[in-house]
């Protein structure tokens, strides 16, 4: 299996497969594949692990009930699976003892062996993210995968003891040995998460973090006035239209 990274603000994973070798990803990622490339769908990574509950697991990280598997026949075949938004795509190579943890849509596909389940969800009251909340997902097994991490990335290696407070939205992944929580600086309003204080997540070393610049619940907060605007505009250009034709009809 040949895998290749193409592009650079909204990249492609280009996976090469020989025969018989297979990716897995959750439902509804792929966005292109060759003829040869057999789809299947399956509630197993393929690893060995799970059963139904880590089914279960898997679906409350945001992966859904079911993976789907890309498989080439009769020759070498190939898969694609685009950035939904700007950013990065980042390999990572899982083990036993060597997990990591990633923000709920971050998984993008991975080798037969990687299992995704759930790794923390964390409900906050009111404000953007609503019921869902804050979501990991824990990738474990053995294997590679790859992850979509949103903007810009920065990394860090955390020593021992050493903490970082990050904005929940800018948690991208990190190593399963770090340490993690969510703390609350009281008396700080927060416009993201409601009025309860300001939430952050406690990463804390050893361990290396990615954290990325450009969490999807900000952006869509940042375009929501741009959108109802927008849409409150082109409804009274609609209307205003429809005023004029109804005029024309009726004379």
């Amino acid at each position: 299996m040949q895998a290749d990274i193409k592009g650079s603000t909204m990249p492609v994973l280009e996976v090469q497969l020989a025969p018989g070798e297979t990716v897995v990803s959750t439902h509804g990622e792929l966005s292109w594949m060759s003829a040869n490339v057999r789809m299947s769908q399956t509630t197993r990574s393929g690893g060995g692990g799970g059963g139904f509950m880590n089914t279960l697991k898997r679906a409350v990280g945001g992966g859904g009930l079911f993976l789907t598997q890309y498989q080439a026949q009769d020759g070498p075949g190939l898969v694609a699976f685009a950035a939904k938004v700007p950013g990065h795509i980042v390999p990572v190579d899982i083990a036993p003892g060597r997990g990591f943890l990633v923000h709920r849509h971050g998984w993008l596909c991975g080798t037969l062996g990687v299992s995704p389940t759930v790794g923390l969800q964390q409900s906050f009251r009111g404000g953007l993210w609503g019921g869902d909340g804050f979501v990991l997902q824990r990738l474990e097994g053995q294997g590679r995968a790859w992850i979509e991490l949103s903007g810009e990335l920065t990394q860090y290696m955390l020593g021992p003891g050493q903490t970082m407070l990050v904005h929940p939205g800018h948690v991208g992944m990190f190593e399963e040995q770090v340490q993690f929580n969510i703390t609350t600086v009281p008396g700080v309003a927060n416009k993201i998460f409601g009025g309860d204080g300001y939430h952050l997540v406690a990463l804390t070393g050893p361990g290396q973090i990615w954290l990325q610049s450009m969490p999807l619940p900000n952006l869509a907060h940042a375009l929501e006035p741009y959108i109802t605007r927008e849409a409150g505009a082109s409804s009274a250009e609609g209307a205003g239209i429809g005023s004029i034709v109804g005029g024309m009809l009726r004379s």
